[in-house]
């Protein structure tokens, strides 16, 4: 239908931490940036505030207040990306494009698709065809409203969405499998049998990166460690290699956006030093390990102990996020939290008899926190030991962690591009003709 070699069909795959873009057939995606967005409301109305202080001083105030006028009908402005996000405004919001990993807020999403096709990639949507990853739960309406963006807005000429675990399964060469996705927002763990996903076998925990990360915030500051944003203070060079602080103050910066600055902090701090533990995390026997040195941005030099097997644990261990300081919040759903054995074994459990041998020996463990050092080792351990005795247990990763942390991407890429997939794209003129509730159809 699309020739295949004229145009190359995009694969975006938004996550709850970052959005990945690029072309089919290619590798790794081209362009990787977080799914957050800032958000001013009405540029206008703050100026306004500012202009009226100074009316007095200005003697031709009517032409400032046509210009302001004229400025408070603009739209909100969106700042999507690492460098937009980076630099500090006032009274800035920072809003995730996802929440649990559905979709909060649909401004926001085509904000960010926006910016992936005219910033990054320099396209024009008009004329690729476009490959979208989706949760393996995702609903009918958001799979709808899905189409209608993308047909409408952007006016793409196909669209093909695509199961997160079935991508991941590609990726790896394999059309059945289990697949552990653990990435910014919830874990899923989803059995995928010849190229479909299992509904019935699909299970999720609320822990995921984002958590973990909270987590490990809370837990510094309990020790009294604070993250500084890196807005609020200067370095200045006193005598060579050698930095003196200086405090900056911006009393109108939102404390959401106080928060992604910590969040960014912490995540890489959790990147940097955090690995699962062989066994069970037990505080007694982690009380005296050796620490592990972590510079903040401030030039403050921490230590990290326990922390760095306690957090990861998390996944495998939910019970505790309560030995946490002011973690309370996130266990709001307490006693249903599971680790990640014990869903692995529920979704095959949930599967028909015939294929669980083949599930328990390629289970694939995909996203960015499935990244985390010792991870396949631990889970294979666990499962070893809850998993029946005829069952082989293999979990597979790929070595390198660029594959694991863009598996869904590379998944789709390879999908995109493969000659028999090209009749499968769901065009605009069947989005025309039938509605977007054909999406159904096309994509199972």
């Amino acid at each position: 239908m699309y020739g295949g070699d004229e145009v190359s069909a995009i694969v975006l795959d938004l996550g709850s931490h970052t959005c990945k873009a690029g072309y089919a057939g290619e590798d790794a995606p081209k362009a990787v940036f977080p799914s957050v967005v800032g958000f001013i409301e009405e540029a206008g109305n703050i100026d306004a505030v500012k202009v009226e202080g100074d009316m007095e001083a200005v003697s031709d105030n009517k032409a400032i207040v046509a210009m302001d006028a004229e400025r408070s009908k603009s739209k909100p402005k969106f700042y999507v990306g690492s460098q937009a996000l980076g630099y500090r405004r006032d009274y800035m919001e920072v809003i995730p494009a996802l929440k649990d990993g559905i979709v909060a807020d649909w401004d926001v999403v085509d904000s960010i698709w926006d910016h992936a096709f005219r910033e990054r990639l320099r396209i024009d949507p008009k004329e690729h065809p476009m490959l979208l990853s989706e949760p393996s739960s995702n609903s009918p309406s958001q799979r709808e409203r899905t189409a209608e963006v993308m047909f409408e807005n952007h006016k793409v000429p196909a669209l093909f969405l695509a199961k997160n675990a079935v991508l991941t399964s590609f990726a790896s060469g394999r059309a059945t499998s289990l697949v552990v996705d653990c990435g910014g927002g919830p874990t899923t763990v989803a059995a995928v049998h010849d190229g479909y996903v299992l509904q019935k076998a699909v299970v999720s925990s609320p822990i995921g990166g984002e958590v973990l990360t909270e987590c490990l915030m809370k837990s510094l500051e309990s020790k009294g460690i604070t993250l500084r944003p890196r807005y609020s203070f200067k370095r200045k060079e006193v005598r060579p290699g050698e930095f003196q602080i200086i405090d900056t103050d911006f009393p109108d910066t939102s404390e959401s956006y106080k928060r992604y600055s910590q969040m960014t902090i912490a995540s890489d701090i959790k990147e940097a030093v955090c690995r699962v533990p062989d066994t069970t995390f037990d505080e007694n026997g982690y009380a005296n390990i050796p620490t592990t040195p972590y510079e903040l941005p401030d030039g403050q030099v921490i230590e990290i102990g326990a922390d760095r097997f306690k957090i990861p644990d998390l996944l495998f261990n939910p019970s505790l996020i309560q030995t946490i300081p002011n973690a309370d919040k996130l266990d709001a759903s307490g006693h249903s939290l599971r680790g990640l054995p014990q869903m692995v074994i529920e979704s095959i459990n949930k599967c028909d008899v015939d294929i669980r041998r083949e599930l328990f020996s390629s289970i694939l463990l995909a996203g960015g926190t499935a990244s985390t050092q010792q991870m396949k080792e631990r889970l294979e351990k666990d499962l070893m030991e809850e998993a029946p005795q005829a069952a082989r247990v293999k979990v597979l990763a790929s070595g390198n962690t660029t594959e694991r942390r863009y598996s869904v991407w590379i998944g789709g890429s390879i999908l995109a591009s493969l000659g028999s997939f090209q009749q499968m794209w769901f065009s605009k003129s069947e989005y025309e003709e039938h509605g977007a509730s054909y999406i159904q159809r096309k994509c199972p």
